[in-house]
């Protein structure tokens, strides 16, 4: 429950609220999507929408709007009719945006969060042939060797980047950074040894349980479920807070609080049901859920802690 809701007792919402809250939805709702059909965010969400359209009684429709490393959501619902029936995924990202790019609003207080549904995990893989066998092994070999370490991203400043470079600094080596412009790119440069290794999501999840990549090391509180042998970051002695990972959904920021209300309970009793969970597996996630109170402070809580972090590592924009 949000803020709003519990500062409002029942009943208490201005009319124009309850009016709007009443009949909704009474039209389609449509779900802007930053990325291209298919993938780790696409998939989940046609199913989680397939089952809140059933809970509502409404289509509930995604539209992928790729482009600007999942951003142009966040970008649009600045524009749009703040009634519930245009809906953003937001990725992590987007609260890095104030500083490594040029915006006119703040993601922490210009859009309404309504729900986090889940979060991408985050690894370091190398080739399988590689002689790097642990992550002990790879800061021994960044030592031995520097600058010539390479590592591959899905693009700069991503949280993968910046989460290496957090590495880079507690181990006091020397990376190389290979950006590319996506993480299947970036997947196929380590197969095919075309750098050493890579920081990424867990698309490298098939390549490591086929053999071809050999998983190092994750990013989260605790190890995965499907590689429970692999150690997380803090486990090696590398105790940096994991890079923000979380995903959920936004709606324009003057969205009234009961529209939101049934937004969230929807999207929180669909996530909830086998569908979500088991296509979330099939990208080695799972549901990680965060009310609309939670969401809205994680936001705040989150462009604050980007701001630091990149000014820790010396960030300076392009002017």
């Amino acid at each position: 429950m949000t803020a709003a809701l519990c500062a409002l007792g029942a009943g208490s919402f201005p009319t124009w609220a309850q009016d709007a809250a009443a009949g909704f939805p009474a039209r389609p709702i449509r779900i802007m999507l930053g990325f291209p059909p298919g993938g780790s965010t696409d998939s989940p969400m046609r199913v989680l929408a397939e089952d809140v359209s059933k809970i509502l009684g409404q289509p509930v429709v995604i539209e992928n709007k790729p482009g600007a490393a999942g951003l142009m959501p966040a970008q649009l619902l600045q524009a749009a009719q703040p009634d519930g029936y245009t809906v953003g995924v937001i990725p992590a990202n987007l609260f890095r945006l104030p500083y490594t790019g040029t915006i006119a609003w703040n993601p922490a207080t210009d859009l309404r969060y309504v729900i986090g549904l889940t979060s991408f995990v985050y690894g370091i893989v190398v080739p399988a042939s590689s002689p790097i066998k642990t992550m002990d092994d790879y800061v021994a070999y960044a030592k031995a060797h520097p600058g010539e370490l390479t590592y591959a991203t899905p693009g700069a400043y991503l949280a993968q980047h910046l989460a290496m470079e957090q590495v880079a600094r507690r181990k006091n080596i020397q990376l190389s950074h290979v950006p590319y412009k996506g993480t299947a790119e970036s997947l196929q440069a380590v197969v095919g040894s075309h750098v050493m290794s890579a920081a990424e999501t867990s698309g490298w999840g098939p390549y490591v349980e086929s053999g071809k990549l050999r998983l190092l090391v994750t990013f989260g509180e605790k190890r995965m479920n499907r590689f429970p042998d692999v150690p997380t970051l803090k486990e090696v002695g590398i105790d940096i807070p994991p890079p923000s990972a979380a995903w959920g959904l936004a709606v324009p920021k003057n969205t009234p609080a009961p529209v939101v209300r049934k937004l969230h309970d929807a999207f929180k009793q669909a996530m909830e049901q086998p569908g979500f969970r088991n296509a979330l597996a099939q990208y080695y996630m799972e549901p990680v859920y965060m009310s609309s109170e939670r969401y809205q402070q994680f936001a705040a809580e989150s462009t604050k802690r980007e701001k630091e972090l990149l000014d820790a590592i010396g960030f300076v924009r392009e002017k």
